[in-house]
């Protein structure tokens, strides 16, 4: 499940609600809590960037984003699908198109850049398993300050048979 993300001063909080399955049937729900002190840094911005790729709904998508806003962190998440080979473009493509919409980034080529670097990043190590196959899932983008996340959740593979990959890329504007 996508966290619900609290900031204090100086500090990130990500809350977790879990379920787990009991042996004796059931299920039991428990909140897990990871606080980060300090402002949020790249591997912050990459959890962020992480829970947008990984949302379910486009409910829990906008929620996220929502939140993220108060404090400063920008978010944007795009669905994607198709072969891979003929892909790598468009991928590239819609995490710039998605965050200039979003207003992740600005309309300067140096952030464009690093949007379309940090997906390009995060699409080189998805690339071994993706040839040749089909690809589909979401594109998460997350930004606090000067830190750029680019992130790839996506199930490859023919028919029913798929492998599930992630891809994350950070880049500094």
């Amino acid at each position: 499940m996508i966290p619900a993300i609290y900031t204090g001063h100086k500090s990130l909080c990500f809350l977790f609600e879990l379920q787990d399955e009991r042996k004796s049937g059931g299920r039991r729900t428990r909140k897990e809590a990871i606080v980060v002190e300090g402002l949020a840094g790249s591997m912050d911005i990459s959890r962020v960037a992480l829970y947008m790729a990984l949302s379910e709904s486009r409910e829990q998508e906008k929620s996220l984003k929502n939140e993220m806003k108060k404090h400063g962190i920008h978010a944007a998440a795009v669905d994607y699908g198709g072969e891979f080979i003929q892909s790598v473009s468009r991928i590239i493509e819609r995490a710039v198109i998605a965050a200039r919409r979003e207003e992740v980034i600005g309309d300067s080529h140096a952030e464009e850049g690093a949007v379309a670097g940090a997906a390009r990043e995060a699409v080189g190590q998805i690339m071994a398993k993706a040839i040749g196959l089909n690809v589909g899932g979401k594109i998460g983008i997350a930004r606090f300050e000067d830190h750029i996340c680019v992130a790839l959740f996506f199930g490859i593979g023919l028919l029913n048979l798929n492998e599930v990959s992630i891809g994350l890329g950070h880049r500094a504007v």
